[in-house]
C-alpha cells in the first residue's frame, strides 16, 4: 500500500519540474526570437550605428568626430547596437512568452489586464526613448559643444562610452515613460488612492529633480529635460487612474471624515 504522503510528494515534485521545463522552452524562444531579430539585422549594423550617432555627429564641431579606443570596439560596438536593437523589436515576443508563462496562475479579470497593460508599457516605453532620441540627446550634446568652444577642447568621443550613455539615457527615459502605468497600479491594486497620490506631489517633484540631477549631465537645462517630462506623467497617470478606475474611489474619499 502506497504512502499518501510519498504520492503527494512526488506529485508536487513533478508538477515542480514540469513548470522548470516550461519555463526553459519559454526562455529559448523568446532568446531565438531576439537572435532571429539580430541576425536579420546584423548585415546593417555600421547602418544602425551611424544612425543611433546621428544625434552626436550633427552637434559636433566642424573637425569633430567619434574615436576608438579599443582594439575590437568598431566591431562589437555596433554589435552591441544591433543586438538592443533586435531586443527591442522582439519585445512583444518576449513579453508573451513570459504572459504565456505565468497566465495559468492568473485570475480571470487579471488576464483581462494583462493585454492592455503590456501593450501600453511597450508603446510608453518606445515613446521614451524616441524622446531621448530626438529631444534630449540633441540638446544636450548642443549644450556640451557649447561649454567646449570657450576651453578650446576638443569634443571626440569614444564610440564605447556614447553607447554607454545612450543605453543609460534610453533607459532613464524608457523607464520614466512608464511612470502613468506604475500610477494606474498602484490606484487599481488599491496601496495608494488618489487624494493619497495628489498629496505627496511635493514629494514628487523633489524626487523628479534628484533623479535627474544623478542621471544627466550637470547642467540645469539638461536636468529640467528629464525633470519636468518625469512630473508631466505624475499627473498623466493621476487623471489616467481616475479614468480607469473611475469616479467611485474619488466619492469614496470625499465622503470619508477628516482624520
Amino acid at each position: 500500500m502506497s504512502d499518501p504522503q510519498q504520492t503527494q510528494d512526488e506529485g508536487t515534485e513533478e508538477t515542480f519540474i514540469s513548470h522548470l521545463v516550461e519555463l526553459r522552452d519559454r526562455i529559448i524562444r523568446a532568446g531565438l526570437a531576439v537572435i532571429v531579430v539580430f541576425v536579420g539585422l546584423v548585415y546593417w549594423a555600421p547602418d544602425i550605428f551611424r544612425l543611433l550617432a546621428r544625434p552626436l555627429m550633427q552637434n559636433l564641431p566642424k573637425d569633430g568626430k567619434m574615436i576608438v579606443t579599443d582594439v575590437t570596439g568598431s566591431f562589437f560596438v555596433p554589435m552591441k547596437v544591433t543586438m538592443m536593437v533586435a531586443f527591442v523589436i522582439a519585445l512583444p515576443v518576449v513579453l508573451y512568452q513570459i504572459w504565456a508563462f505565468v497566465a495559468p496562475g492568473l485570475y480571470q479579470h487579471e488576464k483581462k489586464l494583462v493585454g492592455p497593460l503590456v501593450g501600453s508599457s511597450y508603446t510608453l516605453f518606445l515613446c521614451g526613448m524616441a524622446f531621448a532620441y530626438f529631444v534630449v540627446f540633441p540638446t544636450i550634446f548642443r549644450v556640451m559643444a557649447h561649454y567646449n568652444a570657450p576651453l578650446g577642447a576638443e569634443m571626440n568621443t569614444d564610440i564605447d562610452n556614447y553607447l554607454s550613455f545612450v543605453l543609460t539615457m534610453f533607459l532613464a527615459f524608457g523607464v520614466t515613460f512608464e511612470v502613468p502605468i506604475v500610477v494606474v497600479l498602484l490606484v487599481r491594486m488599491n496601496v495608494l488612492t488618489i487624494k493619497k497620490l495628489k498629496e505627496i506631489r511635493p514629494y514628487v517633484i523633489v524626487g523628479a529633480f534628484v533623479i535627474s540631477a544623478v542621471v544627466t549631465p550637470p547642467d540645469v537645462f539638461s536636468q529640467l529635460i528629464l525633470a519636468i517630462p518625469l512630473i508631466v506623467l505624475y499627473e498623466a497617470g493621476i487623471i489616467a487612474a481616475r479614468l480607469i478606475v473611475g469616479k467611485q474611489q474619488v466619492v469614496v474619499e470625499d465622503a470619508s471624515p477628516p482624520n
